[in-house]
């Protein structure tokens, strides 16, 4: 299989293909790999969603120390034994990543809380209940 790129100018450029759209997209871009993050924040929580693609929850690392979460992936690279593969193109590649994220004082530790479903890990970071001043009256005597 040949990757072909198509254009839409009638005369094609000297230029045309010389320049690829993304500067990582290099024969050995193979090795660099960072999940994609969306960070969502809702009245009770914060969400944090990483995608990985073809990792298995088992192999998912998730911890908080001080204020930092952090969210890490170490798989092995098995080498397919029935054949060799040779990969034309390869976008993802999330065999082993880490991503730390520095948390507000305002998030509640002890119940982060994450769930995987296709592909998608999703982390629940609920905020603390603020404690609200309470009026009080005073009766005088």
């Amino acid at each position: 299989m040949i990757l072909i790129n198509k254009s839409n100018n009638k005369v094609p450029s000297f230029f045309e293909g010389l320049f690829t759209e993304n500067r990582l997209d290099t024969a050995n871009c193979e090795n660099f790999s960072m999940p994609a993050v969306n960070i969502s924040e809702k009245n009770t929580n914060f969400v944090i969603e990483i995608v990985i693609p073809g990792i298995s929850k088992d192999n998912v690392a998730i911890e908080v120390e001080e204020n930092i979460l952090r969210v890490s992936s170490q798989t092995s690279s098995e080498v397919p034994t029935e054949e060799s593969i040779k990969f034309l193109r390869k976008d993802f590649d999330f065999k082993n990543f880490e991503r730390k994220f520095t948390l507000p004082k305002t998030i509640d530790t002890e119940n982060i809380n994450a769930t995987h479903k296709d592909g998608i890990l999703s982390i629940s970071l609920p905020k603390k209940v603020e404690e609200k001043a309470v009026k009080k009256m005073v009766e005088i005597s």
